[in-house]
């Protein structure tokens, strides 16, 4: 995806202004100080042009601001929308609308590709460095070293947002995989909960892994050799040994520790580190933190979530603990013998980022899909300013970022490639077809499946899958919340695409200017119903 460079007028003309301030201000002061410095003849002009040139520049800045200010005073209102009528065609035709959403995506969306990539390659630096600490430590925990030892494979795999071109506001926070390698002796045979009837459907989106015996072993004698490696990494699930996700995040947390220590004393100069456990419910977290000594360009402080992530083939992983909606927590027993702490997720963001790409490539250029998902991603966020800490977690495990990408990616595959009518010309009009398949989906008027799981997965058709997933039941991802739920999530969005106007001149603008609190009216404790 190419990038590129827009110049901020808004911090242009107040540096070359105080730029050119400071050189006349320096002038007059060399000029005082010269004693032997002659008189100059009356009449002459003894001024420099310097103070010319900042007073036009002063004035220029002037009249930019005052354009700015009139332009925004006579912005026109948001439409109002009738009940029968929830997206005009017309809503986003106007100018002075348009003008707004560029606006607001300049100044609050869009990152800067300088930052981004200084920030993706000093956590590839940090990340790498401890990955290849904790591969040469070896493995503690039950199982100290040998054959049937737990370890780093050595390498990690960079996914989210930030590597696919799609991630908002500040890149200050990233997703990890780390490979684990299994000892040779054990082999893994997996297989998904999405057709279990008993079965929650938050659970529809996980999968088991039976040991079994790898190829040309002997079931006696491999059931005695590996019971080391079951006993400290496997549970009993319907009678045989399961591979546990709890255990291994347990492991892996502990093995991190250890291996940060190692590399702790070499990254002082760089950065400071630290790392916070994520218990059962969540994957570790590594804080880097700049140091004081630290003079970049981009001194951020960020947080890299590193997930355990096992390897099943052709880019496809299976990591701990399940991603939400999957309810995970303390151990409990499910419907047909299953553990919660015996489930994994699995994470395709090789096979997502290879959709992305392909429909990139049969796109013509410069197609703004990325960005209305970047707005969309907006949209989202500012529909949860006013919402009480546990109506906002809500809110974002709805409309999760996976869940926005799932939902682009759905509009694109059933307008079929080549894609089109996605120019920068027509971003109003796409952004609001997203914000309508969504509204749809939250009131079960399309079905949002995963876009790989299952024998219609779009991304086989850009490379293999393992049999496991081909083989899969189709997953729907919001069938893990209750149809309350869903409804006050359609309900709020609709309310924020109605507000959007409004809410895009209180919260746009420079990021160096004061925010504005919402109006007291616009506070609730929930989702509010839709409006008449």
């Amino acid at each position: 995806m190419s990038v590129h460079y827009t110049l901020n007028l808004r911090v242009f003309w107040p540096l070359v202004t105080g730029l050119c301030t400071a050189l006349v201000c320096l002038y007059h002061v060399l000029r005082g100080s010269g004693d032997d410095r002659a008189e100059p003849p009356d009449g002459a002009d003894g001024g420099f042009p310097l103070l010319k040139v900042a007073v036009l520049l002063l004035l220029g800045y002037i009249l930019l601001r005052c354009r700015h200010a009139v332009r925004q005073r006579f912005l026109p209102g948001s439409p109002r929308l009738g009940r029968h009528s929830t997206f005009s065609p017309r809503h986003f035709r106007e100018p002075s609308l348009g003008i707004l959403l560029e606006s607001y995506y300049e100044h609050e969306v869009r990152l800067s590709p300088h930052v981004l990539g200084h920030s993706k390659a000093h956590v590839s630096r940090i990340v790498g460095e401890l990955v290849r600490a904790g591969r040469a430590r070896g493995s503690p925990g039950p199982i100290p070293g040998g054959a049937l030892a737990l370890a780093f494979r050595g390498d990690f795999i960079q996914v989210g947002s930030a590597y696919e071109q799609h991630k908002i506001r500040r890149p200050d926070g990233f997703d990890v995989l780390v490979p684990l390698r299994l000892p040779p002796l054990v082999a893994l045979e997996p297989r998904s909960l999405g057709a279990e009837p008993a079965l929650a459907p938050a659970f529809h989106g996980c999968f088991v892994c039976a040991l079994k015996a790898p190829p040309g072993a002997s079931g006696g004698h491999w059931l005695r050799d590996c019971k080391p490696f079951a006993d400290g990494f496997c549970v009993d699930v319907l009678g045989r040994r399961h591979l546990s996700a709890t255990m291994v995040l347990r492991w892996f947390q502990s093995h991190l520790q250890r291996s940060l220590a190692t590399v702790r004393y070499s990254l002082e100069g760089r950065c400071r580190v630290s790392l916070t456990p994520g218990g059962l419910e969540q994957p570790p977290t590594l804080h880097i933190l700049p140091c004081r000594t630290d003079y970049g360009c981009c001194r951020l402080s960020m947080a890299v979530r590193l997930i355990p992530a096992v390897h099943l083939g052709d880019g496809v992983f299976l990591v701990a603990p399940p991603p939400p909606p999957s309810p995970v927590g303390p151990l409990s027993e499910l419907p047909g013998g299953l553990r919660t702490d015996a489930l994994w997720g699995v994470n395709t963001a090789r096979q997502e980022q290879k959709l992305l790409s392909w429909l990139q490539e049969r796109a013509p250029p410069g197609a703004c899909y990325l960005k209305c998902l970047q707005l969309l991603k907006a949209l989202r966020d500012l529909g949860a300013r006013g919402l009480d800490p546990a109506a906002a977690t809500q809110w974002g495990r709805i409309l999760s970022s996976y869940m926005l990408k799932t939902v682009l990616l759905a509009v694109l595959l059933r307008e079929g490639p080549p894609v089109q009518g996605w120019d920068e010309a027509h971003l109003g009009e796409r952004l609001e077809e997203l914000v309508q398949f969504l509204r749809d989906c939250l009131l079960r008027r399309h079905t949002l499946f995963h876009c790989v799981l299952g024998p219609g997965g779009a991304a086989a058709e850009v490379g293999p899958l393992p049999k496991v997933l081909r083989e899969a039941a189709p997953v729907d991802l919001l069938a893990a919340f209750d149809r309350h739920a869903r409804e006050l999530a359609a309900a709020r969005l609709l309310s924020t695409w109605r507000r959007l106007p409004q809410l895009l001149r209180v919260y746009g603008g420079p990021r160096y200017l004061a925010r504005c609190p919402p109006p007291r009216s616009q506070r609730t404790q929930g989702f509010p119903e839709d409006e008449p």
